[in-house]
């Protein structure tokens, strides 16, 4: 297998981090460049923590298509840059892969039509841990039989966008199963608002953000005389690199966008 060419956008963050050391120690992976918003003129092995390698550092994606070679661009960045960066690597003809949530559905629907226009594969995953698509999966087979449901995502206090990538997700995805229906007493109130959390289609969603905390999320199921919880814990970002693997190797073989892992899992 030839080597699959990588570039990695947010190489710093927790998440970046993680991938670099994936793609190091992955054998038909090769690190050709990162992109970084305030690093210039380095390499990868002169920034502290992560391995050492010379692929150049970047401050600027279109440069960085430009000069070097790239099958797959990882992007771990934040909402703000995720949209514009799939754009740019659809221009270049690079594939997307895509950890950064916070997308509106005229943004899935307008990035699909370009990747199907191109002919280009991509992937945008709101969560890259197998446990969280398995616990989403779960909960829209459950969602099958209990009506009345409600989410809560915890994360840490860095994390830019609420409710979760992964709560909407899961909701949409409960939602396509569950007919829509208002939750609690009908005169139900909040004396502080809020506190009844999010509301998707009748169900609530609640968005927790601490530090100390990673990426975690229970989905709970009332019902008559009984309850059902589906929780999954993510410790560190490690959890998520066998997701960023399948998806990279996922990508190279499809030509329209993907939205979500659970959609490449056999």
């Amino acid at each position: 297998m030839n080597d699959v060419k990588i570039v990695i956008a947010g190489p710093r963050g927790n998440m970046g981090r993680e991938a670099v050391k994936l793609v190091d120690r992955t054998d038909h992976f090769q690190l050709t460049a990162v992109l970084d918003s305030k690093i210039l003129g380095q390499t990868v092995a002169e920034i502290e923590g992560l391995p050492s390698l010379e692929a150049p550092v970047y401050t600027d994606l279109e440069a960085c298509l430009a000069e070097v070679e790239c099958d797959v661009l990882i992007d771990l960045t934040t909402p703000e840059f995720g949209k514009k960066h799939m754009e740019i690597a659809f221009a270049h003809g690079v594939r997307p892969v895509v950890g950064t949530t916070g997308f509106s559905n005229e943004d899935v629907e307008e990035l699909s039509r370009t990747a199907e226009q191109k002919g280009l594969g991509a992937i945008i995953a709101p969560n890259f841990a197998i446990g969280a698509v398995l616990m989403m999966k779960f909960s829209a087979m459950a969602a099958k039989y209990f009506q009345d449901v409600e989410i809560i995502e915890q994360h840490h206090d860095r994390k830019l966008d609420a409710p979760s990538g992964t709560a909407v997700k899961t909701a949409k995805m409960i939602s396509e199963v569950r007919e829509e229906k208002p939750q609690g007493h009908e005169d139900e109130r909040e004396d502080l608002e809020g506190a009844r959390g999010a509301d998707y289609n009748g169900m609530r969603i609640h968005s927790v953000r601490l530090p100390g905390l990673v990426a975690h999320q229970e989905v709970l199921f009332g019902g008559e005389g009984q309850t059902l919880k589906i929780r999954h814990d993510s410790m560190n970002r490690a959890s998520f690199m066998p997701g960023v693997k399948l998806a990279i190797e996922t990508v190279l073989k499809i030509d329209q966008l993907v939205y979500g892992l659970e959609n490449i899992m056999e």
